[in-house]
């Protein structure tokens, strides 16, 4: 079992930054074992979508909404993942969420962290 814990958020204006943090813990088995930590986001009223992923390998992908503008990194040893958000809008409002995917097709989830972007 892999938990995930996820901190930074908060409430910023528009054109602000926010990085927000994700841990994972666990054996060690486990946490060998995720090829892929990223972030999700849910705005309310709406589905939760990815915002961007990366590999253990260092490929990383993001939503078309957030190029240019939101930053994924991976400390590998370390367990984390991180993802920079810089000139935000009031529409990246959400309940960001941190995934990890594992090579056994398990999917783990934390339990969000609140970013508000408003004036």
């Amino acid at each position: 079992q892999v938990q995930l814990v996820e901190s930074g958020g908060g409430l910023v204006q528009p054109g602000g930054s926010l990085r927000l943090s994700c841990v994972a813990s666990g054996s060690r088995f486990s946490l060998n074992s995720l090829n892929v930590m990223g972030w999700y986001r849910q705005a309310p009223e709406k589905e939760r979508e990815l915002v961007a992923t990366k590999t253990s390998g260092g490929s990383a992908s993001y939503a078309d909404s957030v190029k240019g503008r939101f930053t994924i990194s991976r400390d590998n040893a370390q367990n984390t993942v991180y993802l920079q958000m810089n000139s935000l809008k009031p529409e990246d409002t959400a309940v960001y969420y941190c995934n990890a995917y594992s090579q056994w097709r398990v999917n783990y989830w934390g339990k969000g962290t609140l970013v508000t972007v408003s004036s």
